[in-house]
């Protein structure tokens, strides 16, 4: 939200000279802003430790090797490391092998040395075996993600936008959409911008018209109650009370919502826009972080999503619960 505020306010046509006579301001909500993505692998680290079973001390510190500046200064094979290559691609990798290293450690190491060997001999292990091969290769895993990314909306337009935004919603049914915050992070490190947020942010959009269509059908005095609770946070871009309260239950709407998500997502891809950030607010306020010049066919590609979910919500028809 910070960073969609600052876009806002370097927007000479909307706020006028409000960057230029408050550079201060506008450089410490930058700060305010980007402090997350300072720390964005070090989290990696320490939440992959959590998930393999291993030290979270150690998985943020084998992040912060990873993030080094000193790594600059440091030639090898002939090429000058580059800190941070890789994104949380590349903590992935080192971190899961550092849980692995450091379980084996655990089992050979007698239990008074444990407590001392295991970090050091595991950090050191882990740490040369991340600079020498598990940072180039996932800095070379990540730029093939963000390049391919890319390639793919630029190049697949309606289609590609479609069908991301239309399976998007099971996606988030299964937990897997999580998934996805890696390539987010990836496609703004190497571009500066993500195109795929705003597609995917299509299909809560198109629940949004399908949930309005099941409130305008129903006679359910409950149903509508539940509804008219989950619309506003639904047009914030929290898309779960309307997905396990009223779309997913009724199932039609559910598939209308889907389709008017893919409707939504072929035009948002075919506009090619974009936002500034990697993941965090949707819905309406992420008009906010869209980059220059694309913000009304954001808000015209809302429009339509939504449109587009009543219609097909209101077509498909559903069986309303009774009382």
């Amino acid at each position: 939200m910070i960073t969609g505020i600052i876009n806002i306010l370097k927007r000479p046509d909307i706020v006028g000279d409000v960057a230029v006579h408050y550079p201060n301001l506008l450089g410490l909500m930058g700060i305010f802003g980007s402090a997350v993505f300072a720390i964005m692998n070090i989290l990696v680290g320490v939440n992959t430790a959590k998930v393999f079973g291993g030290s979270q001390a150690l998985g943020g510190v084998m992040a912060g090797i990873l993030s080094s500046p000193q790594l600059a200064q440091i030639t090898l094979f002939g090429e000058a490391l580059q800190p941070g290559r890789g994104g949380v691609i590349a903590v992935l990798l080192v971190v899961a092998l550092m849980c692995w290293i450091e379980r084996q450690f655990r089992k050979l190491l007698p239990g008074s040395l444990e407590l001392i060997l295991n970090p050091l001999l595991t950090t050191i292990i882990t740490g040369a075996v991340a600079i020498v091969a598990l940072q180039p290769l996932g800095g070379w895993i990540s730029d093939a993600i963000a390049h391919g990314a890319s390639w793919a909306i630029v190049s697949g337009g309606f289609l590609v936008g479609a069908v991301l935004a239309g399976t998007f919603l099971p996606l988030v049914l299964t937990g897997l959409h999580q998934g996805l915050v890696p390539i987010h992070v990836e496609l703004v490190q190497a571009h500066g911008y993500n195109a795929l947020f705003p597609i995917l942010a299509m299909a809560g959009v198109g629940q949004i018209g399908a949930a309005i269509a099941v409130l305008m059908k129903t006679h359910n005095a409950r149903l509508k109650k539940v509804i008219k609770g989950a619309l506003p946070v639904g047009l914030l871009g929290i898309g779960e009370p309307l997905i396990f309260g009223v779309t997913l239950p009724l199932g039609k709407p559910f598939i209308g919502a889907c389709l008017g998500g893919a409707v939504g997502g072929a035009l948002i891809s075919y506009w090619k826009v974009a936002t500034v950030i990697t993941f965090g607010i949707s819905g309406l306020p992420l008009a906010l972080t869209i980059v220059a010049g694309k913000v009304l066919f954001y808000l015209l590609g809302y429009l339509i999503a939504v449109i587009a979910g009543f219609i097909f919500t209101w077509l498909l028809g559903f069986n309303d619960p009774e009382e």
